[in-house]
């Protein structure tokens, strides 16, 4: 554990609780966020993620972009409105990230002396799918990230990442916490049915 995990990990935590309550303050400590977790993750040869860190960094510029830009011209505090992905929809999306553990996993394999490559293929192809749905408002990215930190969990516990292993394991907790507040706006913004 070293001061700058435990920055990363008090960025994560701050970042994660103003995604949650849909503050666009998230974005700025996302950006601190993923920047000191790129070092890490190279010191740490988890490639997939290093890599991870620097496309989240361009994610959360969109995200950013987009949660400004589709705000209510007539009320400068409304947020960007939450939806949901069809199930068809969603199916894709879980194919595509499935894909894509297959194609990085292997390249990382074949090509890295990384460890773990298909676990941390499977981190970053579906941490990948849950921000790019993360940057547009579906609903459905927070289920998704609760499977990418189940999985974290175990690849930096094993790597000796305990802080941050604890940390996928608060995020954890609040992904299960994000879906419900979201899903909570979501149904009160539609009104009574």
């Amino acid at each position: 554990m070293s001061a700058l995990e435990l920055a990363a990990t008090l960025l994560g935590v701050t970042h994660l609780f103003l995604l949650i309550r849909q503050s666009l303050w998230a974005f700025p400590a996302g950006i601190g966020m993923v920047s000191l977790y790129a070092l890490i993750f190279f010191d740490a040869q988890l490639y997939g993620n290093f890599s991870l860190q620097i496309v989240f960094c361009a994610l959360l510029i969109y995200g950013w972009w987009f949660w400004l830009s589709h705000r209510s011209e007539a009320e400068a505090d409304s947020k960007a409105p939450i939806k949901t992905l069809t199930p068809r929809a969603l199916s894709l999306w879980l194919a595509l990230g499935a894909t894509g553990v297959l194609v990085i996993g292997y390249i990382m394999d074949r090509n890295t002396d990384g460890v773990l490559p298909y676990w941390d293929a499977a981190i970053v192809s579906f941490s990948l799918v849950a921000q790019v749905l993360l940057a547009r408002k579906y609903l459905q990215n927070w289920l998704i990230w609760i499977g990418v930190d189940a999985v974290a969990i175990g690849v930096y516990f094993s790597q000796g990442l305990y802080l941050t292993s604890g940390l996928y394991g608060l995020f954890l907790l609040m992904c299960i916490w994000g879906y419900w507040a979201w899903r909570r706006d979501r149904a009160a913004a539609a009104g009574p049915a």
